[in-house]
């Protein structure tokens, strides 16, 4: 760098705990007094954009982001408010560099953020100026080079979010109604909470500060919590979170679930902390969480990967080798691929082989589908028993729809009335993820025929499009057309395109449309699967036999996404027949 910069440390790619952030440079300096300056700097190649809001801008090429002010100013509150006290002060400083635009197209972009925050906007203009000015520029003229020491302390930083960050965003959580408890949830609760308390108040306090390998495990407790869609398994997770960060800080508890669009719910129900992302650390992350936290929420477990071994997935062993609490919820019929999975018993046999204390909860209630127990063991027999008709429950309704024209209709009058409806399909066409520049709708991947019901009438053809792999927007009016894929089920325009079990699963909504596929139908009596119509390429490789468990947990997870309301078609006579005779 230019000796203006007085020989700064500089981190390329600087990543933040559980891989919620990865910052483009940091600049590390000392500040007159003792304290450690540093400087994030976000580097973007645009020349143009627009500003859509003072979070959101579109690219040229169409693509919308965060705008880099509110992505530095993020950057600039995670240093803030994970900052362990035994850690030197900062002052945090953050800068935007454009080095293909121009300075008008600078300012521009500055002005979008809506008011001075304190963090400027550099293009090539203003850095191609006098060298002695760059460094006032990259707001790091009163940093001098720090010693071998202050390095050294830096990067031992052991980032832990601040206690108010955690009541905060506790306390949000603990308020959110979609994270009520009713019924056996909140005996759950209690008795989870209890245990909490028992066992993270039993930890030495200084080791909660120390790498989890000095601590002794054997002090704690294994967890885990089953039910079937709609027992609360979610909800339940989320609010222990919520209790854990305000009742026990030191643990440093964190919320982990292979599902990525659940995560992604989650930071948009905490999008009011900027700091908060790496309370909710990405799958991948599990092994480097369980070294750092004293308390992990696991949700939807069953979706871990196995990485190819038998018994304990590895990520899930390590949980249990390093995590004095570990509270783990999962349900054993959604496992829906073949290299995920893992099961009470497995738990349970590897926590007593680490002499670690095991305790077993079962969710029992329905409090999904309009507190209906009879409409899910209605579903578990349709799919894994002998089907019987629906006999009916008072606030729950269960129709068939003749076809997707139909069913499409009904989704619309419930939006219409101001419910959340949405539509899900078996995985059973393709799904076109790229789209051109400038496009203002999705492809229509699906086409689903209809035969015609009288000589007269031609045969029509039903088309949709699946969820947006990316947000789209207009590209002349900035105006949200179809949220990204795993906000499809609770932003607005979702009702538009279809889910699939990846962006359904531990979501539910008002109305539920489901489209059940030419890769599961009812043929002699018996369920039969046709792996060969799977567009999933971690399924459609698989026999018949081996596709078939999969296939019914995926269906058992659509037909009960609904709260009030479910709706069925299915494309296979035999199926159509089976349903009628069950429904009508």
């Amino acid at each position: 760098m230019r000796a203006g910069l007085k020989d700064l440390q500089v981190y390329l790619e600087y990543g933040t705990p559980g891989g919620g952030r990865r910052l483009d440079a940091l600049l590390v300096g000392a500040v007159p007094g003792g304290a450690l300056g540093l400087v994030v700097v976000e580097l973007k190649q645009w020349q143009t954009c627009r500003i859509l809001d003072a979070e959101r801008v579109m690219r040229g090429d169409g693509v919308v982001t965060a705008h880099p002010v509110h992505q530095v100013g993020a950057y600039r509150s995670f240093f803030q408010h994970w900052r362990p006290k035994n850690a030197p002060e900062l002052q945090v400083r953050g800068v935007v560099v454009l080095h293909n635009a121009t300075a008008d197209e600078g300012a521009a972009l500055a002005a979008g953020a809506g008011g001075d925050v304190g963090i400027p906007v550099l293009t090539a203009e203003e850095l191609s100026g006098p060298a002695g000015a760059l460094a006032g520029l990259l707001q790091c003229g009163d940093l001098v080079a720090p010693d071998a020491g202050q390095v050294a302390v830096f990067e031992g930083i052991r980032w832990t979010p601040s206690s108010r960050l955690l009541d905060h965003v506790g306390a949000d959580l603990a308020g959110n109604r979609a994270f009520a408890l009713v019924g056996d949830q909140q005996d759950t609760f209690v008795r989870i909470r209890a245990a909490a308390s028992r066992y993270l108040t039993a930890l030495d306090a200084g080791a909660a500060q120390r790498p989890n390998r000095h601590r002794n495990t054997t002090s704690g407790a294994i967890i885990t919590v089953s039910g079937g869609p709609g027992s609360g398994k979610t909800a339940l997770a989320v609010r222990l979170l919520g209790h854990l960060m305000r009742a026990h800080p030191a643990s440093r508890p964190r919320f982990i679930t292979p599902s990525g669009t659940l995560r992604t719910h989650l930071l948009d129900a905490t999008r009011g902390h900027l700091a908060a992302r790496e309370l909710f650390p990405a799958a991948g992350s599990i092994r480097s969480t369980a070294r750092q936290a004293g308390a992990l929420v696991i949700d939807e477990a069953q979706r871990i990967k196995r990485g190819g071994t038998r018994g304990l997935p590895p990520d899930l062993a390590a949980v249990l080798e390093q995590v004095p609490l570990a509270v783990i919820f999962l349900d054993e019929r959604q496992i829906i691929r073949p290299d995920e999975g893992t099961t009470v018993d497995e738990i349970r046999t590897a926590a007593h082989a680490l002499g670690r204390t095991h305790h077993h909860l079962e969710l029992a209630g329905s409090f999904r589908c309009s507190g209906s127990a009879a409409y899910t063991a209605w579903v578990d027999a349709l799919l894994y028993g002998t089907p019987t008709p629906w006999t009916g429950h008072t606030g729950y309704n269960l129709h068939l729809a003749d076809d997707p024209f139909q069913l499409q209709e009904r989704i619309e009058q419930a939006t219409a009335a101001g419910h959340a409806a949405r539509t899900t399909a078996g995985f059973c066409w393709p799904w076109t993820r790229n789209r051109p520049p400038g496009a203002t709708s999705l492809p229509l991947d699906i086409h689903i025929d209809v035969p015609a019901t009288h000589p007269d009438t031609p045969t029509r053809t039903w088309r949709a499009a699946w969820n947006a792999a990316t947000a789209l927007t207009h590209p002349d009016t900035g105006r949200p057309l179809a949220p990204h894929s795993q906000l499809w089920a609770s932003h607005t325009g979702g009702h538009q395109q279809i889910g699939c079990i990846y962006t359904a699963q531990g979501l539910e909504y008002h109305t539920a449309g489901i489209i059940i596929g030419p890769d599961l139908t009812w043929e002699n009596d018996h369920w039969t699967a046709h792996p060969h119509h799977s567009h999933d390429p971690a399924l459609h490789h698989l026999t018949p036999q081996q596709y078939l468990p999969y296939a019914l947990n995926t269906y058992r997870v659509l037909l009960t996404r609904g709260t009030h309301t479910t709706h069925i078609h299915t494309t296979h006579p035999g199926t159509h027949h089976l349903l009628t005779s069950l429904i009508r």
